[in-house]
């Protein structure tokens, strides 16, 4: 039988003096009472209630345990209300892991509206370009560019990560502009380390894709490190639009073979699955769809 169950049936005994009264106020029959208040006088092995024909009275370790009854009882009323309280608002710490460049121009901007809308969430985000294991390191939500493997995650789709190539003035002055990705093959190209495969970049226009192999002297691992390399004229890089786009504007940076769409990848957030995420889980999922979706 419930334990808690058994202590609350006990104590609404006591309140009422009989099991019959109190057998009338749960709406339970007799039985069922006089079952619970056996249950946990055996599992302690003491009398907890002296029966008589004529009365029933606790006895002194029965009003012992009462009172401590009464105190449990309580406790865990209150845990049922914090979980739901809990539950009704977002509140708490959320552990969120994201790739690097997509973290710091796209992620970050985000968050900060999040934060601001809701004051009693916290964020520890954490910057990695490695696919992160979401349940053994202890992350609520992961984001993920690029294919997925088969996994057990939830995964909500997210719009696709569109690069756009570039370079800076100082580099195109020098080297000339490429017309089309074919051209690619003379230029120095700034490679991503993890890209697979490094050294072949794919464009489309009307004609169909164009697959190029390139080659420079400079690989990176760092979104934000290559793209510093192409202001400092290094060569031409691949990189988010979104991470150039202020760089565009300000003539850090320009656009090349502007006719052609460079890849874009697919993004996804995942979680775990759970058939009710809490408050805190739920409102991020639906602010990163709504800025991302």
């Amino acid at each position: 039988m419930d334990r808690l169950t058994s202590m609350a049936v006990f104590v609404r005994v006591a309140e009422c003096g009989s099991f019959a009264a109190a057998a009338t106020a749960l709406g339970l029959s007799s039985q069922m009472v006089g079952k619970h208040v056996r249950f946990l006088e055996e599992r302690m092995g003491v009398r907890l209630i002296s029966r008589t024909t004529r009365r029933q009275s606790l006895t002194e370790v029965g009003r012992a345990f009462c009172e401590r009854c009464r105190l449990v009882l309580a406790e865990a009323e209150t845990a049922d209300a914090l979980v739901e309280d809990l539950r009704a608002a977002p509140r708490g710490r959320l552990r969120v892991n994201a790739p690097f460049s997509f973290g710091a121009c796209d992620l970050v901007p985000m968050m900060a509206r999040y934060l601001r809308q809701h004051p009693e969430v916290s964020i520890e985000l954490t910057l990695n370009d490695r696919v992160v294991d979401l349940v053994n390191e202890g992350c609520d939500a992961v984001i993920r560019i690029g294919p997925l493997a088969d996994s057990t995650l939830m995964a909500r789709r997210l719009a696709p990560y569109r690069l756009v190539a570039s370079a800076s003035p100082a580099y195109l002055a020098e080297r000339g502009t490429p017309e089309r990705p074919e051209d690619l093959a003379r230029h120095e190209c700034l490679g991503f380390a993890y890209w697979t495969p490094r050294n072949e970049w794919h464009f489309t226009d009307a004609e169909g894709l164009h697959a190029v192999r390139i080659r420079g002297r400079l690989s990176i691992n760092g979104g934000q490190a290559l793209r510093v390399a192409a202001i400092e004229g290094l060569g031409i890089t691949m990189q988010p639009e979104g991470m150039v786009r202020e760089d565009f504007a300000a003539g850090r940076l320009v656009r090349v073979l502007p006719g052609y769409e460079a890849p874009s990848r697919p993004v996804s957030l995942l979680f775990a699955p759970d058939r009710q995420p809490t408050p805190k889980l739920r409102s991020f999922i639906d602010a990163v769809a709504a800025a991302f979706g």
